[in-house]
């Protein structure tokens, strides 16, 4: 990873030992590079907690509770299904605060309505409403657009101690 991303998730880490929170994360498109940036650093069992790679629906559906019948309905990258994936990671562990992250990180899978490079977000706190980002990235290769992810994942998390 990134020089640079690691020593930003390291004072992320940092943050929220210091404040005594958790954090956990419901990754679809990113197949669990979030965790692996966060857990690459010594000390992290502190703050994360847990981590789900949610890659197929039926995965989203039975271990985070995402309704199948939300599923249907907007698809698995959609603004309903990111906010479902981090009420999800929430309610299925110990954390105060969790991300879910659904997307098409390409090189195919996109339409004219979803194109490559589409990433929806959720972002779950204790006693606070989710929230939603979407970011268009653009179909600039399927290794940018995860890691472009991960570092938007990062600032949801940095987001979230400053709210």
């Amino acid at each position: 990873m990134n020089p640079d991303l690691k020593q930003r998730a390291a004072a992320l880490l940092k943050a929220y030992e210091q404040k005594g929170l958790k954090i956990a994360m419901a990754e679809s498109c990113t197949g669990g590079l979030v965790a692996a940036l966060l857990t690459e650093i010594a000390g992290s069992s502190a703050v994360v907690e847990r981590g789900f790679v949610t890659y197929s629906n039926e995965a989203k559906t039975e271990l985070i509770g995402v309704p199948a019948d939300l599923i249907a309905a907007h698809g698995a990258v959609s603004e309903p299904v990111a906010r479902a994936m981090a009420d999800g990671a929430l309610a299925h562990s110990r954390a105060d605060v969790a991300v879910g992250i659904t997307g098409i990180a390409g090189p195919s899978g996109g339409t004219v309505t979803k194109p490559v490079g589409l990433v929806h977000f959720g972002l779950a706190r204790k006693g606070t409403p989710t929230i939603h980002l979407e970011r268009r990235y653009g179909n600039l290769g399927r290794e940018s657009v995860r890691l472009s992810a991960v570092e938007d994942a990062l600032a949801l998390f940095e987001k979230a101690l400053t709210d």
